[in-house]
């Protein structure tokens, strides 16, 4: 009980960690300025600027979500999709994976395509308000994925003409290695995996050499775009 004429105060926001990346500074720091006013919540821990920049920031802070441009200078070419490529296997101090969200003016389909398949959880255009964007944010910190209304149908028309799924190939796995497959595709940690299956973190690693051996891929990386292009998540 509360001593007479003390307060309980109220439990603090969730802190969202969040790295900026985009080419123009001027840019990035105004996006920095809008959804840290626009959300308490929403802490900016750096900006990066070309693509080895932003992985580097990424795997040195850890960040809940990276905030990403499409088109980025450096790296093998690949722009936001490579920055978002590169954070498949990456997790936060508290384990989760960390998360990309495209910001971008382009609304062109291979752009809106390239930075999802790379990994990306959500695509907005720089339209947006900066409270709509802190939301995304959170959303997409959360596990939701996001999209700018027109973008979302690009996404859709994508998933409907992918490579169908081979009852064959699937065929190759066990129920419980199908399970981990596609919690580890969809971006689970091992723990989380394992948690989710009731299973240890060291049987969810062995399921997943042996899906990689069966499938004849090299890591979770090729893994997910497997399970993407053929809609098994």
């Amino acid at each position: 009980m509360n001593a007479p004429g003390s307060s309980k105060a109220p439990p603090a926001p969730t802190l969202i960690r969040v790295l900026v990346v985009d080419d123009h500074r001027i840019f990035a720091t105004g996006v920095t300025g809008e959804i840290t006013r626009a959300d308490p919540g929403i802490s900016v821990v750096a900006q990066a600027h070309d693509v080895a920049s932003a992985i580097d920031e990424a795997q040195r802070l850890r960040p809940d979500v990276v905030l990403l441009d499409v088109h980025l200078p450096g790296g093998a070419g690949g722009g936001g999709a490579e920055v978002a490529q590169s954070l498949q296997d990456l997790t936060t101090p508290d384990g989760a994976p960390v998360r990309a969200v495209a910001l971008s003016v382009s609304d062109a389909e291979e752009d809106v395509l390239a930075v999802i398949r790379a990994g990306a959880r959500g695509y907005v255009t720089k339209s947006i308000t900066g409270e709509d964007l802190a939301d995304a944010l959170h959303r997409v910190a959360g596990g939701d994925a996001v999209f700018s209304p027109r973008l979302a149908g690009f996404v859709l028309d994508a998933f409907r003409t992918s490579v169908p799924t081979s009852s064959t190939e699937l065929d190759l796995l066990s129920v419980r290695e199908q399970e981990v497959m596609k919690l580890i595709a969809r971006g689970y940690t091992y723990r989380e995996a394992g948690s989710a299956l009731f299973i240890s973190d060291r049987t969810v690693e062995s399921h997943v050499s042996s899906v990689l051996r069966k499938l004849q891929l090299s890591n979770r990386r090729e893994l997910t775009r497997w399970a993407r292009d053929r809609r098994v998540i």
